[in-house]
């Protein structure tokens, strides 16, 4: 701070210069050790957002005295948090509905704390595990079906989870697949190839 008896006419006194010197020192200082407790930590983003994502949940399940274990991974290229226990299912929903909505709010609570985007996926009860296996299942035979007649095919309304799904399902049949139409009603249509 610049005494008031050492300025005059605006200028500034050459010693407070030094010790504002000093004290802005002192700031680099403390963001340098910060900087080092940070590496020290060696977390990456995809784990710090699986964090942050499993503290919200938490106090979800706290908040809806609902029991749940919750698993954290890293899966490519986005951070995966799991929710396991005996009863869930008012976490899903029909369809996943519920589940695609916390997935959103967890999301949201991510990017609010880190102030980056998140990718992160939610699965509760293994319903995420098991849809996939069951949409892989579903891109195969559609597939097989379109190379059989030679007929494009449309399906029913999915989420852009489920979408992807079907859309890698085709494309490792060697077939090809876009997705029409606007939310919710977005579908995936496969066509024959060639």
């Amino acid at each position: 701070m610049v005494d008031q008896g050492r300025e005059l006419n605006g200028v500034v006194d050459g010693e407070d210069l030094v010790e504002a010197d000093d004290d802005l020192d002192d700031v680099d200082d403390a963001v340098d050790d910060a900087d080092e407790e940070d590496d020290g930590e060696d977390l990456s983003s995809l784990e710090e957002e699986g964090e942050v994502a499993a503290d919200y949940i938490e106090g979800l399940l706290d908040i809806a005295d609902l029991d749940g274990d919750i698993d954290m991974d890293v899966e490519g290229d986005r951070a995966v948090v799991s929710v396991v226990g005996a009863t869930l299912d008012e976490l899903v929903g029909d369809d996943g509905e519920v589940l695609e909505a916390l997935q959103e709010l967890t999301r949201l609570a991510v990017h609010r704390k880190t102030g980056a985007r998140a990718r992160l996926m939610l699965d509760v009860g293994g319903f995420r595990a098991r849809r996939r296996s069951e949409l892989a299942e579903l891109g195969r035979s559609v597939a097989e079906e379109v190379s059989r007649t030679g007929e494009p095919k449309k399906l029913r309304a999915m989420s852009p989870f489920e979408r992807k799904i079907i859309h890698d399902a085709v494309a490792l049949a060697g077939l090809r697949s876009e997705s029409e139409g606007e939310e919710p009603n977005r579908r995936v249509v496969v066509f024959p190839a060639g």
